[in-house]
């Protein structure tokens, strides 16, 4: 057996190529975009969290001459509503409120749950007293649409 041939055609040359000027670009550029300030009133400004204010920093420095000069910290202010309890044999001051909001509390803790047991003990005496008048009710409407005189429900006939 033979092994057939393919006849391939003979290479050509590839043309040459166009010699083309080197492009230059220019830099690109952007219009930035612009906006008119807003006029706001200093009133309103505030630093953001963490940033001290010229207040906080007269404070702070005004702490630091104290500790230089070994005085003791400025106490700090507390809310008039709440005072200090010292605790016996311990240096430990625990804050409580006055005594018109621990009474202010202790009575509307106490009203609720007092009107809460009344309503609860009010609703189990209704229950009482109603189931039979309901079920009474129930029972002869069923006899009404049964037409039955026993009270009791029949199956409907197939």
């Amino acid at each position: 057996m033979e092994i057939p041939s393919i006849t391939l055609p003979d290479a050509f040359g590839l043309p040459s190529s166009i010699n083309l000027p080197r492009p230059t670009l220019e830099e690109p550029t952007a219009n930035l975009p612009s906006y008119k300030p807003m006029v706001v009133a200093p009133k309103v400004l505030a630093p953001p969290a963490g940033v001290p204010t010229v207040e906080m920093e007269q404070q702070m420095d005004e702490e630091e001459k104290r500790e230089e000069e070994g005085k003791p910290a400025k106490p700090k202010q507390e809310a008039a509503e709440v005072r200090r309890i010292d605790i016996p044999f311990t240096d430990l001051k625990f804050p409580v409120p006055k005594e018109e909001i621990l009474v202010a509390a202790g009575t509307t803790a106490s009203v609720s749950v007092i009107a809460t047991l009344t309503v609860t003990s009010l609703f189990k005496q209704a229950v009482k007293v109603m189931k039979p008048i309901i079920k009474q009710i129930a029972t002869r409407i069923q006899k009404k649409f049964n037409g039955n005189s026993s009270g009791k429900a029949e199956e409907p006939s197939k």
